[in-house]
Parts: structure tokens; C-alpha cells; sequence
């Protein structure tokens, strides 16, 4: 019984720390303005794929097109550094370490 509450106020204290109005108390990092050359490359050519008048394109050249924009989606996700955790995911992290 013991385990169970200690279990259930841990619970309770970590859904309180995820709350959004602490998330956003939180000061912001400021987003870098290097952008490396690569990645703004990849960017420049989304942007003029975005500009591009599509209804003179074939149905093959839209295809291809697609295919380009999500090849370049994935590589800028890739990109990124950091792991994300989403909130149930840690929840039952913290869970599976107390009881093993």
C-alpha cells in the first residue's frame, strides 16, 4: 500500500510539472540565425517549389516534384539536434525505473 501512494503522489507531481503555464513562464532560447548552407539551400529550393505555377506541369513532373519535397522534409528533420520525450512517454520511464 505503501508503494501504491508513493507511486500515485510521484504521479500526481509530475503531471503538475507539465502543465502548460509553466511551459510558458519558461524563457525561450532565441533561435540561432546561422543557418547552415546546406539546410538553407534545401530551404530556398522549398521555397521556390512553393512558388512554382503547378498547373502547367505534367502529372509526372507534379509526381517528382512531391517525391523532391518530401525527401528534403525528411533530410531538414534530420537535422535537428535533440531528443524529444513526449510527456506519457517519461511518465512511464519514471514508472518502469521505481518498479524495477
Amino acid at each position: 500500500m505503501k508503494k501504491v501512494s508513493l507511486i500515485a503522489l510521484l504521479l500526481c507531481f509530475t503531471m503538475g510539472l507539465s502543465t502548460p503555464v509553466h511551459a510558458a513562464k519558461k524563457e525561450r532560447t532565441p533561435e540561432p540565425t546561422e543557418i547552415p548552407a546546406e539546410v538553407r539551400v534545401m530551404l530556398d529550393r522549398l521555397e521556390e517549389i512553393k512558388a512554382m505555377d503547378k498547373s502547367v506541369l505534367k502529372r509526372e513532373e507534379k509526381k517528382a516534384l512531391r517525391k523532391e519535397v518530401r525527401a528534403i522534409k525528411t533530410q531538414l528533420r534530420t537535422t535537428g539536434n535533440g531528443i524529444y520525450i513526449s510527456a506519457g512517454a517519461l511518465i512511464i520511464i519514471l514508472l518502469l525505473i521505481i518498479l524495477l
